[in-house]
């Protein structure tokens, strides 16, 4: 009896690691055959689009050859959905916008339809256009998260943070640093006013991380707010502490309710050398500092890092910003936003 047991124990391990290493193929065959169904569908749709483009121009033919196309196509392939004139029409300017199949093939096919027919719609400029492209594919954005990045406009805040960072780190981990943080971050998700004091502001985030963790960036690791630090037999207490796994080093963050202050940087200074010597590892990078602020004065900020020993970063952050009204009508209501904001109390409590 006992040897049946252990045969059948045996068996039942032996089956759930069989189990689950099957399972893990099916994953990552059916995420490969789906990007691979995704590349043929850009490439016949740029392919479309190119052919459309010749014929009006070889023949001369106008926009209604769309709509007749738009139907014999929709006739020859019922199932498919992707033939309505709307969408012919954008392929026709995706070739157009992108004529190089190299690029089609080493970079857009990387990113779905909906993602490009959303950068054509929203990005005029292709410059700024190839910015949130880049953004999508290194950092696995949804298209939701894109079109958020995009009416937040983050390529005018990325890398625009006050750092002494090309002075206290070696290059080109200094452009990596510099280039990760923004000017202002935007905090909106929160549902708070612009009086919030810096520990409802904290309590907030803490509770909508993942959002945090989207307007900060691809890389961050949450390891705790109101983090401990013991000196001299007297306590310390870091508002939040992130590890960046690009980086390889922590970021301490600091929130203040009010405008820039220098002594906020001698106080994020002290924090950083403790960081550095208890928690940092042999193969870590340099800690690095964040020190959002209502507001602060860009002079002010580069003179107060300017002598500073560790690598410092400021930058204002924003609670409500003048929105879309198609997005301002998604908001939560008044009474959502102060049962939020209670239940966030409670538990903080």
């Amino acid at each position: 009896m006992g040897d049946m047991s252990t045969n059948l124990l045996s068996i039942n391990k032996e089956y759930g690691v069989f189990l689950k290493n099957l399972k893990q193929q099916v994953y990552q065959r059916r995420y490969q055959a789906a990007r691979q169904v995704n590349r043929e569908l850009i490439f016949l749709y740029h392919h479309i689009g190119t052919e459309i483009l010749r014929q009006q121009n070889e023949q001369g033919w106008g926009t209604k050859v769309i709509d007749q196309l738009s139907k014999d196509l929709h006739a020859e392939f019922p199932e498919m959905k992707g033939f309505s004139p709307r969408n012919l029409k954008y392929m026709r300017k995706f070739a157009d916008e992108y004529p190089s199949m190299e690029f089609v093939q080493e970079v857009l096919a990387q990113l779905t339809w909906y993602h490009l027919i959303t950068l054509l719609d929203k990005v005029s400029d292709q410059t700024i256009r190839n910015f949130y492209m880049n953004g999508a594919i290194e950092n696995g954005w949804s298209r939701n998260v894109m079109v958020m990045q995009i009416e937040q406009a983050l390529h005018l805040r990325q890398g625009k943070a006050v750092t002494n960072f090309s002075d206290k780190l070696p290059s080109p981990h200094s452009d990596l640093a510099s280039n990760t943080l923004k000017d202002p971050y935007m905090f909106d998700f929160l549902g708070l006013g612009d009086e919030a004091q810096e520990r409802a502001v904290e309590r907030a985030l803490i509770h909508h991380m993942e959002k945090f963790l989207v307007e900060l960036g691809a890389g961050f690791s949450f390891v705790g707010r109101q983090y401990h630090l013991e000196v001299g037999n007297q306590d310390f207490y870091v508002d939040l502490l992130f590890y960046h796994l690009k980086l390889r080093c922590f970021l301490v963050i600091e929130l203040k309710d009010k405008d820039f202050k220098p002594e906020y940087a001698g106080k994020m200074n002290f924090y950083l050398s403790v960081v550095d010597d208890v928690l940092k590892h042999s193969s870590d990078n340099p800690s690095i500092g964040l020190i959002l602020c209502k507001t602060k004065n860009n002079v002010l900020a580069e003179y107060t890092l300017r002598d500073m020993a560790k690598p410092i970063g400021i930058a204002e952050y924003r609670l409500t910003e003048s929105l879309p009204e198609h997005i301002r009508t998604a908001l939560p209501s008044i009474e959502e936003l102060e049962a939020e904001l209670s239940k966030t109390l409670t538990d903080d409590n």
